[in-house]
């Protein structure tokens, strides 16, 4: 697919709050506020909880650079992935990295263990550090997030995913389009019981965008999208594929194809169906998403999803770059994915 640009205002305001607006709000003055926020005892508990409430309200981000930052530059872009063990992630990082050497500045990676509220809790430490720009790894995150990225008052870019209301910038392509050319490929090659397996639905945005595109595709080509299996974990790895392909042949012994929300799970699928006599993909085939290296040196090669995930990255910070420099104002930048049919299907 073609990579589309689309400009867009940013739903960032004019600056990032002061002390002075969270006073404003608080019926107090910024000197109080500084006090509160340095954990001064002598706050009154009432005069604390208004603060605090303002400083949720407006978004605002406790400045820790401001004595040591004469110049107002950080020279640093900060960086939050789901994981540093998953190699799409790890690659994305990586795009991240190459572009930034272009530059003088440096990457501040963290990770949030697919949970939102971590996210929350890194991205005020970060911004407490002032980074010049900030690249997310999809588009779902708490409230009180959105309302310190929105008045950050620097370039946010969302990469992983096409979120129908962007903070700011988005790099990225949408995980339940690609499933669907998924399964709008494995259909005209026969396959007509499709399985599912996924993981924690509630923690992984992305897997439960690629659920959707799964039901969609199957229910525009007439066919049942019942045989579900979700196994209790995210991210998803080789142990839970093969514990869920077992459940999911117990459960709907007619499947004759199981499609994995991510190529680790569906390695462990194959080898458990090579562990229980069955092959693959006589017996039962088998995809994956995301094109990991497994996926093509395993035996039968995994039939999956290429999404570019240096690319992401490295568009992202070319992006980041363009937005700092005033070359670009905020985009949606869609990323492509092509399916990759080999042995196991």
């Amino acid at each position: 697919m073609s990579i589309e640009q689309e400009p867009r205002p940013t739903e960032a305001g004019n600056g990032p709050p002061t002390m002075a607006d969270v006073g404003r709000v608080a019926g107090v003055s910024a000197m109080t506020v500084s006090r509160a926020l340095k954990g001064n005892s002598y706050i009154a508990r009432g005069t604390f909880e208004r603060i605090m409430a303002a400083v949720d309200q407006l978004g605002y981000v406790l400045d820790q650079s401001a004595g040591t930052l004469s110049s107002r530059r950080s020279g640093f872009i900060a960086a939050i992935v789901p994981s540093i063990d998953n190699s799409n992630f790890a690659d994305t990082a990586r795009g991240i990295t190459d572009a930034l050497a272009q530059t003088s500045m440096q990457l501040l990676l963290g990770y949030t263990n697919y949970s939102v509220e971590r996210e929350e809790e890194l991205i005020e430490s970060m911004l407490r550090r002032r980074p010049e720009g900030i690249i997310l790894t999809g588009g779902e995150h708490t409230s009180r997030a959105r309302s310190m990225l929105a008045n950050a008052g620097i370039p946010v870019i969302e990469t992983w995913d096409v979120p129908e209301k962007p903070i700011n910038a988005v790099v990225g392509f949408s995980n339940a389009d690609a499933m669907e050319a998924l399964v709008d490929t494995l259909v005209p090659q026969g396959y007509s019981r499709f399985g599912f397996i996924i993981g924690t639905e509630a923690s992984d945005a992305r897997g439960r965008q690629r659920h959707l595109g799964f039901d969609r595709a199957l229910l525009r080509h007439g066919m049942s999208s019942h045989r579900v299996v979700s196994v209790e974990s995210t991210p998803m790895r080789m142990a839970h594929g093969a514990e869920a392909i077992r459940q999911l042949l117990r459960n709907f012994p007619d499947t004759d194809i199981a499609i994995c929300v991510g190529d680790l799970p569906a390695f462990g699928a194959m080898m458990e169906c090579r562990r229980m006599g069955l092959s693959v993909p006589g017996d039962i085939a088998i995809a994956g998403f995301g094109d990991y290296e497994i996926a093509s040196v395993s035996e039968p090669g995994i039939t999956t999803v290429n999404v570019d995930s240096y690319g992401i990255g490295a568009r992202a910070a070319g992006q980041m770059i363009a937005m700092l420099e005033k070359r670009s104002t905020a985009a949606t930048i869609k990323t492509s994915y092509h399916v990759l049919l080999r042995g196991s299907t």
